[in-house]
């Protein structure tokens, strides 16, 4: 048994049952003496309803699935080419079979718009991403998937004819000092530009890293959260398995108890029997 067999069969069962069936492999890999194994058991995420959803087309849709990320690889080498007439033709297959596979994960039942939301988005993810498609592929997902990178689309078709002639071509003969007046108003101009640009930039890039150290603490919180719930849950499945078997172990104690009393009667009973047996043995003699 390794890591990978037991996250197969994990990551099949509905979430309502992955801490039990955790908590019970987790067992399992102690009691054959593999603790390293139960620790990686232990540390396995609990999936959320999107994410199993997305792990069950896997294992009950794969040539779907198939169909939909192989649609991905040629949308991501047709985008790399700039392929326009690939793209166009390849991106409405990919509506297709997106929705192809989106409806099938919504033929099981059990998901709430938000589930089915977070499953169309870990789809597109896995259409754009390699990385994410190879998530989805193996069918362990966790937590739903996204992508926030550039997503491949159709490439607007360049024009080939001549680009038309200025009205007026603007006159070579100007005088020294108006050239020199000229450059100095365009580069000023040009200074003017950049810092601009820069001052933008620079605001953007502290919005964009207040942001994104505001979304790592919601992240991380949630995340505490999630793994708090999936510990209080392993705990609370341990602790029944604690008292179920401390009163089985309970009630087999009173019945060896009641069975030694009865054999200590018995004991007597033949001590007893055998003094008397001896008694009538002389008297017979």
């Amino acid at each position: 048994m390794d890591l990978d067999e037991v996250a197969g069969r994990l990551y099949a069962v509905p979430p309502a049952e992955f801490t039990a069936a955790r908590a019970a492999e987790v067992r399992a890999a102690k009691e054959a003496g593999d603790v390293r194994l139960s620790r990686d058991i232990a540390k396995l995420r609990k999936p959320t309803v999107s994410a199993w959803a997305v792990n069950r087309l896997a294992r009950e849709h794969p040539a779907e699935l198939a169909e939909l990320l192989g649609v991905g690889e040629r949308l991501r080498a047709a985008w790399q080419a700039q392929d326009a007439e690939a793209l166009a033709e390849l991106t409405r297959s990919r509506g297709e079979a997106t929705a192809k596979v989106a409806r099938l994960a919504r033929q099981a039942g059990g998901l709430s718009a938000a589930a089915a939301s977070e499953v169309d988005q870990t789809l597109d993810a896995a259409v754009v991403d390699a990385g994410a498609a190879d998530q989805v592929r193996a069918g362990r997902l966790a937590k739903p998937l996204s992508y926030s990178g550039f997503a491949p689309a159709p490439a607007t078709a360049r024009s080939t004819a001549p680009a038309a002639a200025p009205a007026t071509a603007p006159s070579s003969e100007l005088r020294p000092g108006a050239r020199g007046r000229g450059r100095a108003v365009g580069d000023a101009a040009a200074e003017a530009r950049a810092r601009a640009e820069a001052e933008a930039r620079q605001a953007r890039e502290a919005k964009e890293a207040k942001e994104a150290k505001e979304a790592r603490k919601a992240k991380e919180r949630a995340e505490a959260e999630a793994a708090h719930r999936e510990w209080a849950e392993a705990l609370e499945s341990v602790t029944r398995d604690h008292d179920e078997r401390a009163e089985k172990v309970a009630r087999l104690e009173r019945k060896l108890a009641k069975a030694r009393k009865r054999l200590e009667e018995v004991r007597q009973r033949l001590e007893v029997t055998r003094r008397e047996e001896r008694h009538a043995r002389r008297r017979l003699d």
